[in-house]
């Protein structure tokens, strides 16, 4: 079988994951990579076959996505012409990890397309939503990168066709410690916003790692530092807590650390809204914004809140065995 896996590289969770899902994907054919989509930091250890720079949303600094970039850098005459284009039709079956390009293209030269992606998880109505549901947000995630066959991945097995997270092999097999630091990684905050609400914990140790910064600096017991990925698991794994985003990934890995979790979704995100309800039916605190009236959340978490237990069976081939079959059928 001769399979495409189409992969968003917008942010770096769809990447992480992949790692681990292609060595899994090579036991049933031939693969080829097709990554698409901006504001990754993750290189895949793989060759890539085709790369486009698709439908990228862009972080902005004050909590949420810079809309005017966002449009500024896409064009949908380019995206029109690359569904047209794109060679789909040399595949038997294409993978994908939330990507529209080969999406929208398959459906249109009716080639076999299964999703094998987290967001998928949320086509399904058992997933958790937020208490006020966003119309446009629901309409995204069914036709962003539409698919008729789904395998998807979430904190829980809310539905029959739903895995628990891919744990990448980096994080599961870690060496777990607790240097008594906390991390951040809040993409959509500019860093210096952070620094200052930061430095009224003169008490805590903060490593923030930041999309807005190109070189690392230290301001009292906070360390800013560039995304890295190997930097990044380093400081997770030997923390104490980890603030971020609500995105799928990062609070998956954290929780299967055992470390404690505090996430603020991005403004605009419904995705990451999603995220955020699942994750405070499991017991995470989930802040509105990352603000000075909020400061007092923040300490109450790290003072008095306490890791979950929470870890995640490997089942990555068994997902993407699902996915082949769904493909297969």
């Amino acid at each position: 079988m001769k399979i495409l896996y189409a992969i968003q590289g917008t942010g770096n969770g769809h990447l992480s994951r992949a790692v681990d899902v292609i060595p899994e994907l090579k036991k049933f054919g031939e693969i080829d990579l097709f990554v698409s989509g901006a504001q990754a930091e993750v290189e895949l250890p793989y060759p890539v076959k085709f790369k486009s720079k698709g439908l990228s949303f862009y972080f902005g600094k004050k909590g949420g996505i810079n809309f005017y970039k966002t449009f500024k850098k896409n064009s949908s005459k380019d995206v029109i012409h690359e569904i047209n284009e794109f060679p789909v039709e040399d595949y038997d079956l294409v993978v994908n990890d939330f990507e529209p390009i080969s999406a929208w293209a398959a459906r249109k030269k009716k080639i076999k397309c299964v999703a094998l992606s987290h967001q998928s998880a949320l086509l399904s109505k058992k997933s958790p939503r937020p208490k006020s549901i966003d119309p446009f947000g629901e309409w995204i995630l069914n036709n962003y990168a539409p698919v008729k066959k789904y395998v998807g991945f979430h904190f829980e097995q809310y539905d029959k066709n739903i895995f628990t997270p891919v744990i990448r092999a980096a994080v599961r097999n870690a060496k777990v410690s607790n240097k008594g630091h906390y991390t951040v990684y809040l993409p959509a905050y500019d860093d210096k916003k952070l620094v200052n609400l930061l430095l009224r914990f003169p008490y805590a140790r903060w490593h923030i790692f930041s999309k807005h910064t190109k070189s690392a600096y230290n301001v009292g017991r906070i360390s800013v530092r560039p995304i890295s990925g190997i930097d990044f698991v380093e400081s997770v794994v030997s923390c104490e807590g980890v603030l971020t985003g609500a995105g799928f990934e990062a609070p998956a890995e954290v929780l299967h650390l055992n470390k404690k979790l505090m996430v603020v979704p991005m403004k605009s995100q419904y995705e990451q809204h999603c995220n955020a309800a699942a994750l405070k039916k499991l017991g995470v605190p989930v802040l509105k914004k990352v603000k000075g009236k909020h400061l007092p959340k923040i300490e109450h978490w790290i003072n008095d809140s306490k890791p979950l237990g929470i870890s995640f069976p490997d089942c990555t081939y068994d997902a993407v065995e699902r996915a082949i079959e769904f493909g297969s059928a």
